[in-house]
């Protein structure tokens, strides 16, 4: 089952709990999510149990604040079928000449994945944003 991120910009401890779920949400991996985030293994360990969270204004919190907002869009145009929101992840995108999976942990294109997700939502909603 998956769920929607409401206020997860909120609190240093509420984006620290939404980006360890989301990461979960998604079928990802620790390590997977530090790679995005720009932290050590040991710091999403830490975020993970409670004893530390993303501290505003850092890198990690704007990255931490596009994945979720990533996220949130993803399960917006797939209605929360957590089916096709991880096979979509994990398919090869012709229009993203690449898998976005892997374009948001190898390639650091977590932005360009946020954009296509948006304007997709937006032409899917029958209200282009560039027309």
């Amino acid at each position: 089952m998956v769920f929607k991120m409401e206020n997860a910009l909120s609190s240093e401890r509420k984006i620290s709990q939404s980006v360890i779920q989301v990461t979960e949400l998604l079928g990802m991996y620790q390590a997977e999510l530090a790679r995005i985030l720009g932290l050590k293994c040991g710091d999403i360990g830490e975020l993970a149990s409670g004893r530390n969270t993303i501290k505003k204004d850092s890198h990690a919190w704007q990255q931490a604040a596009l994945f979720i907002d990533a996220y949130n869009l993803l399960f917006d145009y797939f209605s929360g079928d957590a089916v096709a929101i991880y096979h979509w992840m994990r398919a090869p995108n012709q229009h993203l000449q690449g898998t976005p999976h892997w374009l948001i942990v190898d390639d650091g294109k977590l932005s360009l994945i946020r954009d296509y997700l948006s304007q997709a939502l937006s032409e899917s909603r029958g209200h282009p944003e560039n027309g």
